[in-house]
């Protein structure tokens, strides 16, 4: 399970630009809070989904994609969870010093985090192919 970092090369006839746009209008059609900087054939997007138990849960996490262009008719796209890493460490110490029931909340939500991401590349992939 790639749960840190996945990488995936998108073969398509759009522009970066393109596939930005359209991502980011389905993700904000999906309810996600969108921000991204597109420089010629380099783009960063950074979604988050909104919800009131966010900073209950340690579930401030951003999904962020990075996009390259490549020749060929490629796009080369990093996408990873921010603050993964940091939110590990503050359940570790949650779970010390207060209790179990943050592993059975935090846990589950950074598998979510992994399935969510699949899913999203799949519709990335989608985007990029029409």
């Amino acid at each position: 399970m790639e749960i840190f970092k996945k990488e995936r090369v998108l073969n398509t006839t759009k522009s970066v630009d393109e596939i930005i746009k359209s991502f980011s209008s389905y993700l904000i059609n999906s309810d996600w809070k969108v921000q991204n900087n597109v420089q010629q054939d380099k783009a960063i997007l950074q979604a988050q989904k909104s919800g009131i138990l966010r900073g209950l849960i340690a579930a401030d996490r951003a999904l962020t994609f990075v996009f390259t262009a490549e020749s060929g008719g490629q796009v080369k796209v990093n996408v990873g969870v921010g603050r993964l890493l940091g939110n590990i460490a503050v359940t570790a110490i949650e779970t010390l010093l207060l209790s179990e029931i943050f592993l059975v909340v935090d846990i589950p939500e950074i598998a979510w985090s992994d399935h969510v991401e699949k899913g999203l590349l799949a519709q990335l992939q989608e985007i990029a192919s029409q």
